[in-house]
């Protein structure tokens, strides 16, 4: 199945963010398509999905709470992504 990586741009609504955080974390954590996420050190996330196409990512991505509150995602983009090298690569 194919990778996909998300980048999540946050708004700068803090209070809402902290407010969803735990269901939005939640919702990730159930996700058998995700492979790993985290927050990055420019406002934002990084998320890599294994998936049958990117509308199936996008589908995923828009039941995630922070996109359903509608406060917090300030920007979504979603890309295939061919994993090729690394210490991780081994095991994909």
């Amino acid at each position: 199945m194919p990778f996909f990586a998300v980048t999540y741009a946050y708004t700068p609504d803090l209070s809402a963010r902290d407010a969803v955080r735990p269901a939005h974390r939640e919702y990730l954590a159930s996700l058998p398509e995700l492979v790993l996420s985290g927050p990055t050190d420019d406002d934002g996330a990084f998320l890599v999905f294994e998936a049958a196409d990117a509308a199936a990512v996008e589908a995923l991505l828009d039941a995630d709470p922070f996109a359903v509150d509608g406060r917090v995602i300030g920007g979504r983009k979603v890309v295939g992504w061919n994993p090729v090298l690394g210490r991780l690569s081994s095991s994909l």
